[in-house]
C-alpha cells in the first residue's frame, strides 16, 4: 500500500528474479479498512516510493486512486473462507474482504505470470492464494520470506507509529513467537505453548494487548486445545495490528 521499506524492495528482488519485467502496484486499498481504523493517516510517500521502485528494478509502477480502482456503482464482492477464518478476521471481520477484492482486480488487470507477496503477512498470503485457485486466475502466488531489521522486528509501514518505548516492546516479541515455535516443535502440547506465549506477549507490552494465536501452516485454522487469556490484561488497540 505503499510508504516502501526494504521489505516491500524484496519483494521486487524476488519478482526480479522470476520474470523478465516486473510491475509493482502501490494503493492504499479504501475496502480493507473500517471507519475507525486508519485510512486517511496511513502513511503515504508516492514520490519517494516511485524513485525506490526505480532504483530496484521495478518496471512499471502502477498506482491507480479510488476512483479508478472502485468506479462509481461498483458493487461486487469477494469472500474467501477457508484461510481467512479466525485469527485476523476475529479483530477486523472486513479486512480480507477488502484485500480479495482489490487482489483480484489487480491479478486481471496486469495478468502477471507470478505475484509476489510478503510471508509477514502469512494469513493474507493464504487467503490469496486460495482466492487465485479457487477463482481460476492462472498468476502463480509466491510467498517471500519475512525482512527484519537487526533485532527481529518485521519491517512494516506501520512501524512509523511507534513511539521509542514501543519500538523497544516491538522488538521483544519476535523472540518470544520464536521462542513458542521451537517449543511447539520440540512436541509441547498447543495449549501450553499458547498459554505461556501469551502470557510472555502480555507483560512485554502490558498495558496494551497482543494478539496471538498458533494455527495450521496451510489453513490457518487455530489449534486444537482451550486457550484463555487473562481478562484484565487484555486490551484492544483501535486499528487492529500494524500491516
Amino acid at each position: 500500500m505503499g510508504a516502501l521499506h526494504e521489505g516491500h524492495l524484496a519483494l521486487v528482488a524476488e519478482a526480479r528474479r522470476r520474470s523478465d519485467a516486473v510491475i509493482a502496484s502501490v494503493f492504499v486499498n479504501p475496502t480493507q479498512f473500517a471507519a475507525h481504523e486508519d485510512l486517511g493517516t496511513y502513511p503515504r510517500q508516492e514520490a519517494r516510493d516511485a524513485e525506490l521502485l526505480a532504483g530496484a528494478g521495478c518496471s512499471i509502477l502502477f498506482a491507480p486512486d479510488a476512483a479508478e480502482m472502485y468506479p462509481q456503482g461498483f458493487a461486487t464482492s469477494v469472500q474467501v473462507g477457508g484461510p481467512s477464518e479466525g485469527l485476523e478476521t476475529d479483530f477486523r471481520p472486513h479486512f480480507f474482504g477488502g484485500v480479495a477484492v482489490v487482489v483480484a482486480k489487480l491479478l486481471n488487470q496486469v495478468q502477471a505470470d507470478v505475484a509476489v507477496f510478503g510471508e509477514k503477512d502469512y494469513q493474507q498470503l493464504m487467503v490469496v492464494r486460495r482466492m487465485a485457485r479457487d477463482l481460476d486466475i492462472p498468476t502463480e502466488i509466491v510467498g517471500a520470506p519475512t525482512v527484519r531489521d537487526d533485532h527481529g522486528l518485521a519491517l512494516s509501514s506501520r512501524n512509523a507509529y511507534l513511539s521509542a518505548d514501543e519500538l523497544a516492546v516491538a522488538r521483544r516479541l519476535n523472540g518470544i513467537l520464536r521462542e513458542a515455535g521451537e517449543r511447539a516443535k520440540a512436541g509441547e502440547p498447543a495449549a501450553v505453548v499458547e498459554a505461556a506465549a501469551a502470557e510472555a506477549l502480555i507483560e512485554a507490552a502490558s498495558p496494551r494487548w497482543t494478539m496471538w494465536r498458533s494455527g495450521a501452516r496451510r489453513t490457518c485454522r487455530r489449534s486444537a486445545g482451550p486457550w484463555t487469556p487473562r481478562p484484565a490484561s487484555w486490551r484492544r488497540r483501535g486499528w487492529g495490528r500494524p500491516g
